[in-house]
């Protein structure tokens, strides 16, 4: 049940994002499932006990990916999908917290919250990287 509802909720927090952003309304779907595999990347590299780092890694990629494909499928521009998609990974807890001891004068618990909000806003970056690498590498192959 738990699987479930992490599926629905990451599926409307991208759908939403997306109709906030004005994502036009034949990709808002695409948008929702692409969000959706994302999380449920992350869940199952987390679960496997890889880590925060190499689970939002993996879920880029898979975001990036998905993206690149639906992108050519739809003939609609990759960064439509990529930022619906990639909400439910940002890191804002992490955020909040540093933000919350920074105002409470904890600063060497801020900077490790820092720390986290850095590596893994790195980790997302590569993912699309590594993502939009291998896209080119395929199509390049393929045609």
């Amino acid at each position: 049940m738990e699987w479930i509802m992490h599926a629905a909720f990451s599926y409307l927090s991208s759908l939403g994002f997306g109709v906030i952003i004005n994502v036009p309304r034949r990709a808002l779907n695409a948008c929702g499932f692409i969000g959706m595999l994302g999380w449920l990347t992350y869940l199952v590299i987390k679960n496997l006990e890889a880590g925060a780092m190499l689970a939002n890694l993996g879920a880029a990629l898979a975001i990036g990916l998905c993206s690149i494909f639906m992108a050519r499928w739809q003939k609609i521009p990759t960064i439509l999908f990529n930022i619906p998609s990639l909400v439910p990974l940002v890191p804002g807890g992490q955020a909040y917290q540093a933000v919350r001891y920074f105002a409470l004068n904890d600063n060497t618990v801020a900077l490790r919250y820092v720390v986290q909000v850095a590596m893994i806003a790195g980790a997302i970056a590569m993912g699309f990287f590594l993502a939009e690498l291998l896209g080119q590498a395929y199509y390049r192959m393929k045609s």
